[in-house]
């Protein structure tokens, strides 16, 4: 009899270890981009040995600087990773919804997102210059600041600086927000808009697909926007996962960061 107890809580014993191994492998991670902002993040339709399969679109892959950095902070805490995409000004209700656990979409700290919630360290170390982009032969060509956009169409995509950063222009016109970037670049390029505001350093990319658009770097002149950089959201509620994804970050040095920002740009213009 003790012998036959004995085995059975040695049996006990290996099961409930292996339970909590298996919880343990069995965690996931489900985060939520809006794959249309590059190159943060954006939609492929071949499988390649770096993205990641969406899992509310079939057939569709998630690829960026957001969803490599998502990867190893995945690989970091022991959980699986399963992305989720998702339009821009939605990505906040889904998270307070609990239908995501976190946002990896090249989203910035602003004091307005943090009202509704939380925010990890930033995990994208360049820091984002902001110039105009305006058609090559429209009568705003040669601006070179921002009083020379008086009575510009500006448009933005909502919810973003992108949008709010109008504001700071001089006599410009305002038009109604699009949801996506891609939607303010086609606006441009169609000439329904004169001008949209965007990140300096990654406009080349633009130019390869709307050949017909100028950037124009501002001489002495910047937007002043409320933001620490780009982080990941969290519901405010979640400390214990936004320390898990503070203390995975920390251990990508900043050499390996730019590694994969670099790698995601090349990326991404072979693809266009």
């Amino acid at each position: 009899m003790k012998n036959f107890l004995l085995f059975m809580c040695l049996i006990i014993g290996i099961s409930s270890y292996a339970g909590v191994k298996f919880a343990k492998n069995d965690r996931v991670l489900r985060v939520g981009t809006e794959c249309d902002y590059a190159p943060n993040n954006w939609e492929e339709n071949v499988a390649t040995n770096s993205n990641v399969p969406l899992e509310n679109a079939q057939g569709r892959y998630a690829e960026g600087y957001d969803i490599q950095i998502a990867k190893r902070v995945a690989d970091s805490i022991g959980a699986e990773l399963k992305v989720i995409k998702i339009e821009w000004e939605n990505l906040i209700p889904a998270l307070k919804r609990h239908e995501i656990d976190v946002i990896f979409s090249g989203m910035l700290d602003t004091s307005e997102r943090k009202k509704f919630i939380a925010f990890t360290e930033t995990y994208e170390d360049r820091t984002t210059e902001y110039g105009i982009l305006v058609q090559k032969d429209g009568k705003f060509a040669d601006a070179k600041k921002l009083t020379d956009f008086k009575g510009a169409r500006f448009v933005g995509q909502a919810d973003t600086n992108l949008d709010t950063a109008i504001d700071q222009v001089p006599g410009a016109i305002h038009l109604p927000p699009v949801d996506t970037a891609s939607k303010m670049l086609e606006k441009l390029s169609k000439n329904e808009a004169d001008a949209i505001i965007t990140d300096i350093e990654i406009i080349s990319m633009y130019n390869k697909t709307y050949p017909n658009l100028k950037p124009i770097k501002l001489n002495g002149d910047a937007f002043v926007f409320d933001y620490s950089g780009v982080c990941a959201g969290v519901r405010q509620e979640d400390k214990k996962l936004a320390d898990e994804i503070n203390g995975a970050l920390a251990k990508i040095s900043k050499r390996e960061r730019q590694r994969i920002m670099d790698q995601m740009i090349t990326k991404e213009w072979d693809n266009i």
